[in-house]
């Protein structure tokens, strides 16, 4: 799948043209889909393909086969493993649906000789259906598989009668022993739970005791030789079914070439009627294909839009024309109009049908090559204009007369005037070389140079001027306009910017606005922005005396003891001891307006007993002996340097 394919979505048909197929090998038959180059076989695909659907549409789907796992099946039996009942299953259902298919596919032949003529590719699997099918089904093996299986499963069920018998009565003789009246089996071995204290009087073998020990299972006595007798019966049951089993999947390894073939026609028609089906979901209809130089789209639809608001696309061009620039308006559909003609193309060459009204037809390309949507690339450090270079530099190597070239916004993404003369310059090389090609752009001088220059082709995707609608309608030999303005103003631009848009557009942009024209400005809404507030030195926060704050990073509760000094410095104190911190180390958490009453005496938080003791005897008297010791906070990073 090469990077073109990508581009016009080509791997988006592959993808659903394999959701059409049965079985996985037809699906990854399908996954190598691609454009044929050689026009008669060209031309067969599309019959084939024709047939398949008349087949379909007369005779219904046809029953094709899963076969997931067959060939393995296959490949086991053919190495000399043995096939296991349900593989065996498989098998036959295979041949069944050969049986079924050789049946429709005569019965296609009122619609398809062709297709009909494939029931002569089928092998006649009869034989080993029959001799499977008797023999098992799903994942058993069936009694007719053989008399000596039939007669050993026959004596196996009246062994295990018999032994159900005697332990029935068994239960009804020894009842008082039993810790419960029921038969299970352990071991291998039929028993009966009995009571713990009568296993030693109990006839018969302990097997098993149950998780308490309460229980002990035991075999009786009177089934013993019984049971031997079940176990060599099951023995050569075993060995009977095994013996079927290695001959049946000799019998599938002696038909190893019918079936190869078998699986590999099947294949065919699946693939073959996938590509109908998906006809039949894209509504589509076969084309004329040719190896001439033309193509001609009648009412042609992008496959992957909705058919219902597609709008047809009608195109026609042939030699000596081999170029066609496509103008028009911004959301016009001509990027859809490109890849439109790219993917039918590819499509009708891979011997699909493709979505379109009687008439069109499809001349064979050896290459569709394109440079369509946004080419920018940060891992490969391509602008957008580098990204739409590098495309057109390999289209250039790769591009020969019978080649589609497909361009879109060639020469945009950098200054105008440059990209203007690299597109001339591009389109006209590839006039020289004689390919098809299309080019959309909005560039004046390159639809000027389309107008101008012969064997080129002016067209423009329809505008409604009165809606302001795009018509998405390819309108032929005519040249279009951007309608830049009038789209914008349908989105919603301002009407001023529009004005002055139009004024810039006719006169350049060295024109002034007059007074009459001037447009009125815009609202600015506000910044949405948050900013944090930049301080200048001294401009800070100063917290107040009795304010409950909290000491970052810890997030340790302190009452604030003298506000900030100039530098910021704040006095707390913090479990009982007055340190000096940074302002912001400190975050407000309660202010003391709301902690205290507006006369509330602080000194009860922050003065000690014995100094508001010597300051109550100073204010009633003199006293000689009473100090006041008034101590202020050290640095926090000197408090920790001292401990």
């Amino acid at each position: 799948m090469t990077q073109d394919m990508i581009t016009l979505e080509f791997d988006r048909i592959i993808d659903q043209l394999q959701q059409c197929a049965v079985s996985q090998a037809a699906k990854e038959r399908l996954a190598e889909t691609a454009p044929v180059l050689n026009e008669g076989l060209c031309a067969a695909r599309m019959e084939e393909t024709t047939a398949a659907f008349r087949v379909m549409d007369g005779a219904g789907l046809p029953p094709l086969a899963e076969m997931d796992g067959l060939e393995e099946c296959l490949d086991e039996a053919v190495r000399g493993g043995m096939l296991l009942p349900a593989q065996l299953s498989g098998v036959a259902r295979f041949c069944t649906t050969i049986r079924r298919m050789r049946r429709y596919l005569e019965n296609a032949r009122q619609f398809s000789a062709g297709i009909a003529s494939w029931c002569t590719e089928f092998p006649d699997l009869s034989g080993a259906e029959e001799e499977i099918e008797r023999s098992v089904r799903e994942d058993s093996i069936l009694d007719d598989a053989s008399p000596v299986l039939r007669d050993l499963r026959r004596r196996r069920e009246r062994a295990e009668q018999e032994i159900r018998e005697k332990l029935n009565r068994i239960l009804l003789r020894h009842r008082a022993s039993l810790a419960d009246s029921y038969i299970t089996q352990r071991g291998g071995c039929y028993v009966v739970p009995v009571q713990k204290r009568f296993q030693s009087t109990f006839p018969g073998r302990a097997v098993e005791s149950s998780a308490r020990g309460n229980t002990v299972f035991m075999e009786p006595s009177a089934v013993r030789d019984t049971r031997q007798v079940l176990e060599g019966l099951m023995v050569d049951i075993d060995a009977e079914e095994r013996r079927i089993l290695w001959c049946l999947s000799d019998r599938v390894a002696s038909e190893e070439d019918a079936f190869r073939g078998a699986i590999r026609v099947m294949t065919d028609l699946d693939a073959l009627f996938a590509r109908a089906k998906l006809s039949d979901r894209m509504k589509a209809r076969p084309v004329s294909i040719t190896a001439e130089r033309r193509i001609r789209l009648v009412q042609a639809r992008h496959p992957l839009l909705d058919r219902d608001s597609c709008v047809p696309l009608d195109l026609a061009f042939s030699a000596p024309d081999t170029g066609i620039a496509v103008t028009g308006p911004n959301t016009g559909g001509k990027t859809v109009c490109l890849k439109t003609v790219g993917l039918l193309t590819m499509m009708a060459q891979s011997g699909l049908h493709i979505p379109c009204g009687e008439g069109t037809e499809i001349g064979m390309m050896d290459r569709v090559l394109c440079d369509i949507g946004d080419s920018q690339s940060i891992s490969q450090n391509l602008s957008t204009f580098s990204g739409h270079m590098t495309n057109v530099i390999r289209i250039l190597k790769e591009c020969s007369r019978d080649s589609l070239v497909l361009l879109d916004e060639l020469g945009s993404g950098t200054d105008p005037a440059e990209g203007s003369g690299i597109a001339a310059a591009v389109l006209e090389e590839l006039l020289r070389r004689g390919c098809f090609f299309m080019v959309t752009t909005h560039d004046p001088q390159i639809k000027q140079w389309a107008e101008q220059t012969e064997h080129v082709v002016s067209a423009r995707m329809a505008f409604d001027r009165v809606s302001l609608m795009p018509l998405y309608r390819l309108e032929m030999g005519l040249s279009g306009e951007s309608c830049a303005i009038e789209i914008a103003r349908r989105l919603g631009m301002d009407e001023g910017l529009l004005c002055r848009a139009r004024q810039v557009a006719d006169h350049g942009p060295e024109a002034k606005e007059d007074g009459k024209n001037r447009r009125r400005p815009m609202r600015v809404p506000g910044s949405r922005l948050q900013r944090v507030e930049r301080t200048e030195k001294g401009d800070f926060e100063h917290f107040h005396m009795g304010d409950s704050v909290a000491l970052l990073p810890g997030h340790k509760t302190a009452i604030v003891y003298q506000p900030a000094d100039e530098e910021g410095n704040v006095i707390i104190q913090l479990q009982g001891k007055k340190i000096t911190v940074r302002h912001n180390r400190l975050q407000l958490l309660v202010p003391a307006s709301e902690l205290y009453p507006p006369d509330y005496d602080f000194s009860i938080i922050f003065d000690t007993v014995a100094n508001r003791k010597a300051a109550h005897t100073i204010s009633r008297r003199y006293d000689a002996d009473a100090v006041v010791v008034l101590k202020e906070g050290r640095p926090d990073d000197d408090r920790k340097k001292s401990d």
